[in-house]
């Protein structure tokens, strides 16, 4: 069920979405500064192009306080935005009964692209 989950969603956006994460990832890794932003790109990008069958849990980060203040940063710099895009799409998929599913995925994506950093994709 998770393979036919993934190539409907990878048909209908999710591939277009995936390779605007990497491209994304790519301009950020240019500079030094970046890496860390463009490493966590590529991991939305991961879970944007194969959503149904993960999770997003808590990881086990020993960056400690500095993941707080990169997720500030993150926030400030288009997270918010990010965010808010994948909870726009939820609600318009959570008023079909076949769009539920491709909604809580959204939201999956929301949670992951709110505060990346501190958070593993399983």
């Amino acid at each position: 069920m998770n393979l036919i989950g993934n190539l409907i969603w990878l048909f209908f956006g999710g591939l277009w979405a995936a390779l605007g994460y990497v491209f994304g990832g790519f301009v950020l890794c240019l500079t030094i500064v970046g890496i860390p932003w463009g490493f966590q790109c590529f991991k939305i990008a991961g879970l944007v192009l194969w959503p149904f069958g993960k999770k997003v849990v808590p990881g086990n980060s020993s960056m400690g306080c500095l993941s707080v203040f990169c997720n500030i940063i993150w926030l400030l710099c288009g997270g918010l935005y990010t965010a808010f895009v994948h909870l726009v799409f939820a609600a318009i998929l959570f008023i079909t009964i076949i769009g539920i599913p491709f909604a809580r995925q959204h939201l999956k994506l929301m949670e992951l692209s709110f505060m990346p950093f501190g958070r593993r994709v399983i």
